[in-house]
């Protein structure tokens, strides 16, 4: 799931204004509208107000009441047409093309819980599987301190996901596209840490930026048992499950000098998969090592342009694999995406993306070949979520139209534009309280 508008820090998936707010947590303790959080008004595009926001535990305050729990509601309305018909239907109960859906409804609860601590949970309903689950966890502490005469910002965050607790745009949980059709054909393969962990973990970790500079945070994961995750929702089939804790790690340098912001940065994680979730024995070994960066650019209130890119590489030793299911004894994946967002009057914003996955041809792991590239066009209007917006303080809403076009899928560059996607949303989020 993604995230939307919170002022902040999460750039959870919600931004709702009321007055001068920005979502119903966050807002009535920021005294915020959108467009202070959030690039275009809406998330998840984090501003620099937005990234101190989350890294101080959602807990800044300038605004009105605190109400507790703080809570908000969220829903992704969709049309998805692709280029050729899914045989079977596009998802159980669903037609083989031209569908309408109810993508997923959300509840959140997030702000300040008590100086320093704060809180963004989501529980999400799965309009497309028809079922409720946990989705989006991190709940911060926060505090401010001295380093070598410099200001040091540290914390400790629990989180249900690497990377939905970061900062930048960068990363999995909150990189462009923001949202993407449940209903559309996807490549085959991917990295783990690019989504494949969400929801069926559970880490903490310490982290500390200094000087507004330089960001360190580390953090240990373990699987939730099964159980746990069919309880919760997020079980897959087979269930993903890990051997033991396994770390995750971030860095990343910061600079800022008059409209520009700058971020340039690494992360990873090492983990033991279980092969098709089976415990008790042998696991695999994976390594993910990525690089990002980032460059946000506001030369007048009126304008504003972002770029995003991030490689990721991945090292698959299948010792376990390899004696249940015939794979190579060793694979690897890369991944690199980078995105463009031109933004007008936090209103109007195009945005482009250029995505390449390559690795190793594994009949067992991958079906063949995991290659796959292509573009994504995306175009998003906001009416909402700043001052002189005609929707009411209560309401926010983006509409976005987003075109995904492969040049090559799974391996193949014959008929990869069958798989082309038409993505038509509306997107909204309200207050409860």
């Amino acid at each position: 799931m993604r995230e939307y508008c919170l002022p902040a820090a999460l750039a959870a998936t919600l931004c709702l204004p009321t007055a001068a707010h920005a979502v119903p947590s966050f807002a009535e303790q920021t005294g915020l509208r959108c467009v202070a959080c959030h690039v275009g008004a809406f998330g998840p595009q984090l501003t620099q107000i937005g990234r101190d926001f989350k890294l101080h535990a959602y807990t800044l305050s300038g605004g009105g009441s605190d109400a507790f729990p703080p809570l908000a509601a969220m829903a992704q309305t969709s049309f998805t047409h692709t280029s050729q018909g899914q045989a079977g239907g596009a998802a159980p109960g669903f037609g083989s093309n031209d569908n309408l859906t109810l993508d997923q409804a959300s509840l959140f609860i997030a702000g300040r819980i008590a100086d320093p601590a704060g809180m963004f949970v989501q529980l999400t309903y799965d309009g497309t599987g028809h079922a409720f689950t946990w989705d989006n966890l991190d709940i911060r502490y926060s505090d401010d301190g001295t380093l070598a005469g410099k200001k040091l910002t540290w914390g400790a965050t629990l989180n249900n996901n690497p990377t939905v607790q970061d900062l930048w745009n960068t990363t999995p949980a909150w990189g462009f596209p923001f949202a993407a059709s449940p209903l559309a054909p996807t490549p085959a393969a991917a990295t783990l840490i690019d989504g494949g962990l969400a929801q069926t973990v559970l880490g903490a970790g310490l982290y500390a930026k200094w000087d507004d500079l330089l960001y360190v945070e580390v953090d240990g994961y373990h699987s939730l048992d099964r159980s746990v995750q069919k309880a919760l929702g997020a079980a897959g089939s087979p269930p993903t499950l890990m051997d033991g804790l396994f770390p995750y790690w971030r860095v990343a340098l910061e600079q800022s000098w008059g409209p520009h912001h700058v971020e340039l940065g690494t992360y990873g994680m090492a983990a033991s998969p279980f092969p098709a979730g089976i415990t008790g024995g042998t696991s695999d070994t994976v390594t993910d090592t990525a690089v990002d960066a980032s460059w946000q650019f506001d030369p007048s209130p009126d304008i504003n342009v972002s770029a995003y890119a991030t490689w990721i590489g991945e090292s698959q030793d299948l010792k376990a694999s390899r004696v249940a299911a015939g794979t190579n004894p060793h694979d690897s994946l890369r991944t690199f995406r980078t995105n463009v967002s031109f933004t007008y009057q936090n209103s109007y914003t195009a945005n482009a993306q250029w995505f390449d996955t390559t690795g190793s041809s594994d009949l067992a792991q991958f079906g063949g070949s995991p290659n796959s590239a292509g573009w994504v066009t995306e175009l998003d209007w906001t009416p909402g979520g700043k001052d002189g917006s005609f929707l009411p303080d209560w309401l926010n809403v983006k509409v976005s139209l987003q075109y995904v076009a492969y040049t090559k899928f799974d391996g193949t560059t014959q008929n990869a534009s069958a798989n082309d996607t038409f993505y038509g949303l509306i997107w909204w989020a309200v207050p409860l309280r």
